[in-house]
Formats: C-alpha cells, sequence, structure tokens
C-alpha cells in the first residue's frame, strides 16, 4: 500500500529536495531616543514649574518676574542642543580625559576655600567675572567618569582589596574635599554614595558593604540620640538634626521651612489648587525655586502633579538602567550605572527633606530646581549616556 507524502509549500524544489533558506544579519547602531524624550519632558516640566514658584519673588527682587525662567530657559536650551551634537562623539573620547578631570575638579574644590564667593554662610561659589559656577557639580562628573575609566585599567585586579581600596580613596579624596573646602555634606553624601554603588558593582564580596551600612547605622543613631538630649549647639549640622526632631519649637533655627513647606504639601490635596496658586510661594517657603520647589509642585499639583513627576524620574532611570545593561563595554556600562545612583540618589535625598523625612540638606530636584551650574552638568551627565547609548549595536535576522 503506497504512501503519500506531503511536502511543504515552502522550502521546497520540485525534485522534492530541501533548498536551504538563506539568512541575512542586519547590524543597527542604536541611539536611545526615550532617555532623550524623558530630558526634555523633565526639563520642560521644570521650567514650567520654576516660573510659577519664582514668579512673584523675582518680580519683588529684580522688578522682572521672568528673571529666573529667562537665565534658566536659555541655558537648558542651549545645553540641550549641546547634547544632541556631542551625543554623537563616541564616550572612549571623552574617557581620555577624565584624569583631567577629575584632577581639576578636585583642585577647584580646594580653592573654593579660599577664592570663593560666600553666599548664604557658605563659600560653594567661584566666580569669574559674570560667569559662575560650583564645583561641587563639576566634583559629580569627574568622579562619574574617572572612577570606571579607573576600574577598566584595574581590570581582573578588581576583585583584590588593594585595588578596593585604590577606588576608594579615589572617590573618597574627592568627598571630604567637598566637605571640608566648600562645606557641602549634601554633596559629599552624593559623591561617596556613587564610589559605593559603582564599587558594589564590580566587587565581588559583599562583607565591606554591610560592614559599611552598619557604621553608618550606628552613627546615625547616635547623632539622633544626642540631639534628642541637646538643648542646643553651635554646630549648624547639629542644629538641623535637632531642628528635625522639633520643627516647631525651633522655627527661629531653621524650623519655619520646614514646617511651610509642610504646609504646601499638606494643602494641595490629590489635584492640588492649579498651576500659579500657590500661596507658600508668596516668601512663605524661603527660595522655594531651590531645594523646595518639589513643595510648591505638590500645592500647586497636587499628589497628582508629584506622582507624576516621580514616574518620569522613574522612566529616565529605567533608560539608564537600560544603557547600562547593554552598553557594549565595561567602561560604558559603568559610566551609565554612575549616572544612574547620581540621579537617583539626589530626586530621594530632595523629597525626602521637604518631606521631612530626613535632616535639611541643601540638595537640589535635578532638572527641577533652579542652577544654572546643575542644569549644565547634568546635561552633561545625559551627553556621555546617549554616547553610550549610540555604541550599542543590536543584530537582526531576516530571511530571504
Amino acid at each position: 500500500m503506497a504512501m503519500r507524502v506531503k511536502t511543504a509549500k515552502h522550502g521546497t524544489a520540485k525534485s522534492g529536495k530541501r533548498i536551504a533558506k538563506k539568512t541575512t544579519e542586519q547590524v543597527f547602531r542604536y541611539y536611545d531616543y526615550n532617555l532623550l524624550a524623558s530630558v526634555i519632558l523633565l526639563t520642560c516640566f521644570g521650567l514650567v514649574m520654576l516660573y510659577s514658584t519664582s514668579a512673584y519673588s523675582a518680580q519683588v527682587t529684580f522688578n522682572n518676574d521672568m528673571y529666573y525662567f529667562t537665565k534658566q530657559a536659555f541655558i537648558s536650551g542651549g545645553c540641550l542642543i549641546l547634547v544632541l551634537i556631542f551625543s554623537q562623539i563616541d564616550y572612549h573620547f571623552y574617557a581620555r580625559f577624565a584624569g583631567i578631570l577629575y584632577v581639576v575638579s578636585n583642585i577647584l574644590l580646594f580653592l573654593t576655600k579660599f577664592i570663593g564667593t560666600e553666599l548664604n554662610g557658605a563659600k560653594r561659589w567661584i566666580y569669574l567675572g559674570p560667569v559662575s559656577f560650583q564645583p561641587a557639580e563639576m566634583a559629580k562628573l569627574s568622579i562619574i567618569l574617572f572612577l570606571p575609566v579607573l576600574i577598566v585599567k584595574i581590570g581582573k585586579n578588581m576583585k583584590t582589596w588593594g585595588a578596593f581600596w585604590t577606588v576608594l580613596i579615589s572617590g573618597g579624596l574627592t568627598s571630604f574635599l567637598a566637605l571640608a573646602f566648600t562645606d557641602n555634606l549634601s554633596t559629599a553624601i552624593i559623591l561617596a554614595g556613587i564610589t559605593v554603588g559603582l564599587l558594589f558593582i564590580v566587587f565581588p564580596k559583599n562583607k565591606p558593604f554591610l560592614i559599611g551600612a552598619g557604621i553608618v547605622a550606628v552613627v546615625a543613631a547616635a547623632v539622633i540620640y544626642y540631639a534628642k538630649t541637646a538643648v542646643g549647639s553651635d554646630n549648624f549640622r547639629l542644629r538641623r538634626v535637632i531642628v528635625w526632631l522639633n520643627p516647631e519649637a525651633n522655627a527661629s533655627l531653621g524650623g519655619y521651612q520646614v514646617m511651610q513647606g509642610l504646609y504646601a504639601i499638606g494643602s494641595g490635596g490629590f489635584f492640588g489648587k492649579g498651576l500659579g496658586n500657590s500661596l507658600q510661594k508668596l516668601d512663605y517657603v524661603p527660595e522655594a525655586q531651590n531645594d523646595m520647589i518639589f513643595t510648591i509642585i505638590c500645592e500647586e499639583l497636587g499628589l497628582f502633579g508629584a506622582i507624576m513627576l516621580c514616574l518620569l524620574f522613574a522612566f529616565m532611570l529605567y533608560r539608564l538602567l537600560f544603557i547600562a545593561q547593554n552598553a557594549p563595554d565595561l567602561l560604558g556600562s559603568l559610566i551609565a550605572s554612575g549616572i544612574f545612583v547620581h540621579i537617583s540618589l539626589q530626586v530621594v535625598l530632595n523629597i525626602a527633606v521637604v518631606t521631612g523625612a530626613i535632616p535639611t540638606t541643601g540638595v537640589t530636584l535635578p532638572f527641577v530646581s533652579y542652577g544654572g551650574t546643575s542644569i549644565m552638568f547634568l546635561m552633561a551627565e545625559m551627553t556621555l549616556a546617549l554616547s553610550v547609548s549610540r555604541q550599542i549595536k543590536f543584530k537582526e535576522e531576516s530571511d530571504k
């Protein structure tokens, strides 16, 4: 009895012999337009909220309600154009200047104490004619670029304790200079956080990180306990802890700003009072356009607006994580990871401060708070991240 054999419609010849499918492999160079979109959205949102927050104080101080907005918009727009141009350059080119940037930023941090201009009781700004900048912002970029280059040069020896201390001391030196010579604890914490974050990624042992976390917890507990029992202190950092523990009783020491910020957050409700309708920005929250801008966002846009802003930041961090995971080499992965740690730390610290979760410290909200130097170096970080993304290559197979 004969058997009938069915042949496939495709891939068979008249003689019954199968013809092999030809596959071609195409390589596509990637560019993370999603990250670029998140940068543009956050920048535009920040400009809208900056104008809404600062219009009154700018009118009173400078007789120009668009004073802060105009400066920030000009710098942001210019930086976005530069991001599009310089992100086309391979990040390995920028890595050549990592050592120079690291040395220059450390020198500037050191010199700030001697040639810096004192504002609000602290020397953190260097003025060069009409141009002013904060060396602390440059230090963040230098650490994000220098430590990955150092780790890659160490290579396989990174698993040794000598390499661990080399990287830790390199990052710790910049953190120390930021604390000792610019009196900027928040920047020192962020620099230390970036250093520890990069070490955590590349160092195979968890023991030093657990010990470090334990020491930090013990020190924090000891400071809080001492602050509870202290009547007063000449140390302004300890006073901040005292104010944080009981802002109502220490309004004259800084509790006033904390309470007004909490009033703004609480009065916003779920959907807020409406854009431009904040009362606390009328000089109740001092310099609300800087560190405390999140409180005005909560008052005008409510919890809904705050959640949307947090989701925008979460999307940016997700794209940075994607770039870090798909980077073509360890250097690119560590650069993207360093930027991820920086942005996440700064966002968390700023929101924690304004909501009263931790003592007050000067941490701006990335892309939203007023500050030309901050925007410039944040855009420089985005340039590096987009440059890394441009070197990612995806392969796609197609049948012929």
